[in-house]
């Protein structure tokens, strides 16, 4: 799966090193996502879309738009 994290990275002038600190992973293993040699579980995946402000389709590819859709129903509310 051809995930657009090396371009968000590389637009937030970011290494490889500290978004693996802020998931809690090594730096091979983030390496590892953005290659596509590993798949990020969807936890992953919804703490990068957090940390990049989008969404988790925006990251797959499934979508161009940048800015994530408002939820309208949040879990607890």
């Amino acid at each position: 799966m051809d995930l657009r994290l090396k371009e968000l990275r590389y637009s937030n002038h970011l290494y490889q090193r500290q978004l693996a600190e802020y998931l809690h992973c090594t730096q091979q293993t983030y390496s590892r996502y953005e290659t596509g040699e590993l798949q990020p579980s969807l936890l992953v995946m919804e703490r990068l879309a957090e940390f990049y402000e989008t969404s988790v389709d925006y990251i797959m590819r499934l979508t161009d738009d940048k800015i994530p859709h408002s939820r309208k129903n949040k879990r607890g509310s």
